[in-house]
């Protein structure tokens, strides 16, 4: 049976001829009491204490559930984002790489152009130094012509 304060205080003791002292055993019984009046508020400050201290701990695993999850969700957001920027990388150098080569097309297709206008030209150039000398020729000829009358 477990005794409280209350049950402690209000015992009281027959008296016996050569029995113990009254007065002793009442102090004794009063301290007694006020000693286990103290542990009962120790022991339920300290219970009190406790349940604080698992409420505290249930709300902190709660929060380092939640910290987990928002570090998990930020790398996987980041995981995301770089494989996303790496797609949209390759993509980009795919567009540059098509586009270059549009230009590099062009530009031989232009040289060719260029080419061909040039040995035109040379053509054009000896076909009208040809008809320049036959025409020099022709007219040297009608000065020697003239000269000899």
């Amino acid at each position: 049976m477990e005794m409280t304060s209350i049950d402690v205080q209000p015992k009281r003791f027959r008296t016996r001829w050569r029995g113990l002292d009254p007065r002793q055993v009442e102090a004794h019984c009063r301290q007694m009491a006020d000693e286990a009046q103290d542990l009962e508020t120790q022991n339920s400050d300290l219970l009190k204490k406790l349940q604080e201290m698992e409420k505290d701990l249930i709300s902190y695993k709660e929060r380092e559930k939640t910290i987990r999850n928002v570090l998990l969700n930020a790398h996987k957001s980041a995981e995301q984002m770089k494989d996303n920027a790496e797609k949209e990388a390759r993509l980009i150098v795919a567009e540059a790489e098509i586009e270059a080569e549009k230009i590099l097309r062009g530009a031989h297709q232009r040289l060719a152009g260029l080419n061909e206008d040039i040995a035109e030209m040379k053509r054009q150039k000896i076909q009208l130094e040809t008809k320049l000398r036959t025409t020099i020729d022709a007219y040297r000829q009608l000065l020697d012509m003239d000269k000899d009358d």
